[in-house]
């Protein structure tokens, strides 16, 4: 039986072998070793051959050595606002957990799910989904869910290892970071796309015609297919639960209800205030630890606070900045444009380009990398395919939305972590729902992009 992880593992690292053999002249010296490099980390990261932090710590002792990259590329992860929100949403997920508000709130939702497995599963993603409308930070929705999520699962029966709670990890993890990219604010990517669309093109998408661009297929068709995938290939039977009248809360539950709420009011008024969702997230985390205030004591972080997902993210963030710093993702990208040779009038091949082009190149950048790769590709492919650049731009949200390989995803990567599931798994439902999203729903939503005219 073929082991797919393995399969993919002998690839990268095949390809490493086989750059260092030959030394194509298309890359410099440092894309050449940023590729190396690279190939050997999604490698070591694909085959589950060493536990993930590690592939991590291997990839900053490797970088360094061989200097790949200057120490503030290699280790800007941790400069990372996004990374600290990883950090603080560990804590919270413990405090969660350690006061029982995640029991009480999944004593709440288990029965309104209804008794099958498909409404749990519709149930997670629907949540996922919805919460990005009033809470702009990816992250910070899966840390503050993944709590509850596991507490739910515990309500149905999913023990560890079982399909359910990997079902229900990936509803989650997929539900909360694709979709949500058919809404303007809601990840770090999209705003990193509109961003560079300004500045280089001078193009500002507005909040209700990129919702109607993008949210009837990549928002709503591509739930579906999350659900649909999830359920498909981790089947399992929820044990029966019944509505229960739920008892007084606690103190230590209501003071970190009270925080909570804070930090969520304050998520969702960011626009207001302009504090990064990050610094919201550690702020209420610094408040569960205060003696005499907080839930968590410092013998419950030294204990029960696994960094291992903080040091992961740090890496998988590191190497998308390598690549970016040594120019390897923008080659990898005109290759593939000068390969696919563009032309007016064949809005249909463009379109498809575009999609193949976030599918090859993600996995080497990183989806929080790939606005920055390929903002600065939208000219060209513009002046090459005759659509106007703010269609281009457009389709690079489909681009930037692709998910190859889990750990592109740092959204991903911490539910799964979190939730203790197998790469192997992960990676089983990023590769259908890949195939399910290059077959079946870029057709669709090029006619839909027809229909609003934005293609012939």
């Amino acid at each position: 039986m073929i082991h797919l992880p393995k399969v993919l593992a002998v690839g990268f690292f095949s390809a490493a072998v086989l750059l260092l053999i030959f030394q194509p002249d298309v890359f410099s010296d440092a894309a050449l070793r940023a590729a190396v490099l690279g190939l050997f980390c999604l490698g070591l990261w694909s085959g589950s051959i060493v536990p993930e932090f590690l592939t991590s710590i291997i990839f900053f002792l490797g970088a360094m050595l061989f200097a790949v990259a200057p120490a503030d590329v290699v280790f800007s992860g941790f400069y990372s606002a996004a990374l600290w929100l990883v950090f603080a949403g560990l804590i919270l997920a413990v405090a969660v957990k350690m006061t029982g508000l995640g029991e009480r709130i999944a004593r709440f939702l288990a029965p309104r799910f209804g008794g099958t497995y498909l409404g749990i599963i519709t149930g997670v993603v629907v949540i996922s989904v919805a919460l990005a409308f009033v809470m702009p930070a990816t992250l910070g929705r899966i840390m503050l869910l993944a709590p509850i999520i596991l507490a739910l699962a515990d309500r149905y029966g999913f023990g560890e290892g079982s399909e359910g709670r990997t079902g229900m990890a990936l509803a989650l993890g997929l539900g909360t970071f694709i979709p949500p990219f058919a809404i303007l604010p809601a990840n770090v990517p999209n705003m990193i796309l509109v961003g560079a669309s300004e500045t280089l093109y001078g193009v500002v998408p507005v909040y209700g015609n990129y919702l109607l661009i993008h949210f009837p297929v990549l928002g709503v068709l591509k739930a579906m297919a999350i659900i649909a995938v999830v359920v498909t290939i981790f089947p399992d039977t929820p044990k029966p639960v019944e509505r229960e009248a739920l008892d007084r809360p606690q103190k230590e539950e209501s003071k970190l209800a009270i925080m909570l709420v804070i930090a969520l009011a304050l998520w969702m008024t960011d626009f207001v205030h302009h504090i990064s969702p990050a610094w919201i997230g550690l702020g209420a985390a610094v408040l569960c630890m205060v003696p005499g205030i907080g839930v968590v004591t410092a013998r419950d972080f030294n204990e029960k606070v696994n960094l291992a997902p903080f040091i992961y993210v740090a890496g998988v963030m590191g190497l998308g900045a390598m690549v970016s710093h040594s120019g390897l993702g923008g080659l990898l990208g005109n290759l593939l444009i000068d390969i696919a040779d563009l032309r007016p009038g064949e809005d249909a091949w463009t379109f498809a380009v575009m999609a193949v082009l976030g599918a090859v190149i993600g996995p080497f950048v990183t989806n929080p990398g790939m606005p920055a790769v390929v903002a600065p590709l939208a000219g060209q492919i513009a002046e090459a395919s005759g659509l106007p650049t703010s269609t281009i731009l457009m389709m690079m949200v489909i681009t930037i939305s692709m998910v190859t390989l889990p750990f592109q995803a740092s959204p991903l990567i911490v539910a799964m972590q979190v939730m203790n599931v197998k790469m192997v798994d992960a990676l089983k439902a990023c590769l259908i729902l890949m195939a399910i999203t290059l077959i079946v729903l870029m057709p669709i939503n090029y006619y839909w992009w027809r229909v609003l005219g934005l293609l012939n």
